[in-house]
Formats: C-alpha cells, sequence, structure tokens
C-alpha cells in the first residue's frame, strides 16, 4: 500500500451479530478480510448550504442520492432496504460532543431517519444516539425515550465487563452492543488536534465510556483496534457522513475562522476509504488556507492503520470515488 497521502491530486479537487461471535471481541481475520476495491460516494449541492445554513430539502436528496448511487438500486425505498430490515433495530451514531457547528447536522440525520422508514423500518425501532444527552441537547437534538424515534445519550449505561483498546481498557455502550441489531454511522468532518480527522471511526471514541485514556500517539492505533471490534465492525451496514461545513483546523470544536462550506455528503461501507477520501478532501482545503497536509503533520495516522489491519481500503488506487 501506497502511504504517500499527497501522490496524486483528489478528482479535481479535491444483522445482528452471529451466533458464537464473542459480543464483545474483536472480528476474527479482519486481516483477511480487507475489499480489493471500495467506492465512495460524493454528492455536492451548491445550494446545501448558504452562509453555513443547510437546506433540508437539499440535504434529503443528496443523502438519497448517495444511498442509491451506492447500492445500485433506483428508488429510494429499494436503495435503503439494501442496508436495514425491517426486523432491525437500527442506531444511527452522530457526533455531537462539541455543539452546534461541530456537530452531525440535525437535517441530515433527519434524512438518514426518513430513509430507514422508507425501508420499512418502523419508527419505534430507530434509535438516534451519542455519548450523553447534554451533548445531543445542545446540538439541537430532543431526547426521546419515549414513543416514536428515539434519541438518546448512553450516559452511564455502559457494560460492565470493559474490552482491550490496544492498551486501554474500555467499556462499550450497551445501546450498541445490546440494542441495536444495526448501524448507521452518521459522523461529521472535522479536523482534530489529536487524531488529525475524526470522521467515522473516530465518531466512535462516543461508543466506550473512556475515550480520554486513547489519545495517545494521535490516537493511533486505538481508533483502528476500536473500530476492529466485533459490534462495532460486524453491525455497520453503512456510514453516511456530514461534510457540508467542514471545519479544517484546530477541531473536533467549531473555529470559525476555519469552518468553510464543502457542501458534500458521503457515503460508503468502507470506513476507512470514507476516511481516506474525507482526508484528502480537507487537505485540499488545508491547502487553499496555507496550511499543512495532515500527512506531513504526523497524524491521521490511524487511517494508514486501520488499512493495514484489514479494516478497509487506504489507497486512490483502489477506491472508486464516484458523484452522486
Amino acid at each position: 500500500m501506497n502511504h504517500d497521502l499527497n501522490r496524486r491530486q483528489f478528482l479535481g479537487s479535491t444483522a445482528a451479530l452471529g451466533a458464537g461471535m464473542t459480543v464483545l471481541g474483536a472480528g476474527a481475520g479482519a486481516a483477511q478480510n480487507a475489499p480489493a476495491k471500495s467506492s465512495v460516494l460524493k454528492a455536492t449541492r451548491g445550494e446545501a448550504t448558504k452562509e453555513r445554513v443547510v437546506s433540508a430539502p437539499v440535504i434529503r436528496e443528496m443523502v438519497d442520492a448517495v444511498v442509491m448511487k451506492l447500492s445500485g438500486k433506483s428508488t429510494p425505498a429499494g436503495a435503503w432496504a439494501t442496508y436495514v430490515k425491517p426486523d432491525d433495530v437500527v442506531g444511527i451514531k452522530i457526533n455531537t460532543l462539541f455543539g452546534v457547528g461541530a456537530c452531525t447536522h440535525p437535517e441530515v440525520t433527519d434524512a438518514v431517519i426518513q430513509g430507514c422508514k422508507a425501508a420499512g423500518v418502523p419508527a419505534d425501532k430507530i434509535i438516534v444516539w451519542d455519548m450523553r444527552d447534554g451533548h445531543l441537547q445542545k446540538s439541537g437534538y430532543e431526547i426521546n425515550r419515549d414513543r416514536g424515534v428515539k434519541c438518546y445519550g448512553v450516559n452511564d449505561e455502559w457494560e460492565a465487563e470493559p474490552v482491550a483498546i490496544h492498551t486501554c481498557q474500555g467499556r462499550l455502550a450497551k445501546v450498541l452492543t445490546r440494542t441495536c441489531t444495526a448501524l448507521i454511522n452518521v459522523p461529521v468532518l472535522k479536523s482534530h488536534s489529536g487524531a488529525g480527522i475524526t470522521l467515522s471511526m473516530k465518531n466512535h471514541y462516543g461508543s466506550f465510556d473512556c475515550p480520554g485514556k486513547c489519545h495517545d500517539n494521535f490516537c493511533d492505533p486505538y481508533i483502528a483496534h476500536l473500530n476492529e471490534l466485533a459490534p462495532i465492525k460486524a453491525k455497520t451496514r453503512l456510514i453516511v457522513a456530514d461534510a457540508l461545513t467542514p471545519v479544517a483546523e484546530g477541531g473536533p470544536q467549531a473555529r470559525d475562522q476555519f469552518t468553510y462550506e464543502q457542501k458534500t455528503i458521503l457515503a460508503a461501507t468502507d470506513t476507512v476509504a470514507i476516511d481516506y477520501v474525507a482526508l484528502k478532501l480537507l487537505d485540499a482545503q488545508r491547502a487553499k488556507m496555507d496550511l499543512p497536509s495532515l500527512e506531513t503533520t504526523g497524524k491521521a495516522k490511524h487511517v494508514l492503520t486501520a488499512a493495514e489491519m484489514g479494516l478497509g481500503v487506504a489507497d486512490l488506487a483502489k477506491i472508486e470515488v464516484v458523484e452522486a
């Protein structure tokens, strides 16, 4: 694998766990399961945002467009049914730690919810979740544990027994390990002062109870080891990434001077490939801002580590980026 993140210009600008699988264990044979080639779908619409305010109808169309193109289906219902089924309990993992301006836009989350409904998943079997109620509330989400689509934080509902995340021991969220049978990862694209980039893989730092202990060495190889755990690896059906208004520098907090309008939604089933493509998007913007690429800062190493572990593809020669 070629580890030179700058070796080519980026496209012009840029089931429930099976019986016998240990619920909290690592996925078996990861290195042998890496795909030979991966697809990342990319929808960009000029009208998606205006002065960083997003358009809900446009976002809905974009989200459906990338999922239809990824699945090869001609209708939203058929596309979403490729990834979730009416008997699934679908967990939608979003990113809300740093609030408005640095969170998954509620409009993107709602588009994913509507897609799940179109596939026949009942509203009361859809759960939007993150680490804490307070994080969700400050990001514009309403807490609901009762009827219809649920939305809540893990709070203190962690597994009693920890699992190994490289040299760290962390307890996974019960909503992930016990409640959900299918997982849709809906992260937001940002730079990260420690990891270089936060997107699909780093989003799972909200899936265990002690993420602060896993930031040494630019979060490498902690992020890769976390994403190898079976509840994440086996349950993830789809990644729909919010790259509407990324933070190019100084993240994961909102940074007004470094926030820009990418106006893009990404989708994939390969968590490494989508993060790698997003890394190139960030680096293209960072070049415009006279900032060094994330590769030359020595950060974002976890993306390459995850590829080496067989969790996905981090090589543009093996990633097909398709416009939707």
